[in-house]
C-alpha cells in the first residue's frame, strides 16, 4: 500500500502532506518499508506477468 492514498485518523488529511506528527511519523514508517515494485503502475505488473506466461508456454511448446 501506498501512502498518497492513505487518510490520517489524527487531522483526517492525507498521509502524504504530513500535516500532523502522526501523518509524519506514518509517511516515515511507510517510506521505510516499501519494496521495489510499489512504485510501479499494477497495470505494468500485470502485463509484465502475461508476457512472462506467454514465453513460458513459447518454450514448453517448442520443447514437445
Amino acid at each position: 500500500m501506498t501512502y498518497d492514498r492513505l487518510v490520517c485518523a489524527n487531522c483526517a488529511a492525507p498521509v502524504s502532506e504530513g500535516r500532523c506528527p502522526v501523518c509524519r511519523a506514518s509517511r516515515e514508517r511507510l517510506q521505510q518499508q516499501q519494496n521495489p515494485f510499489s512504485h510501479v503502475n499494477p497495470v505494468t505488473l500485470i502485463a509484465l506477468l502475461v508476457v512472462l506466461i506467454a514465453a513460458l508456454a513459447l518454450v514448453a511448446h517448442q520443447t514437445v
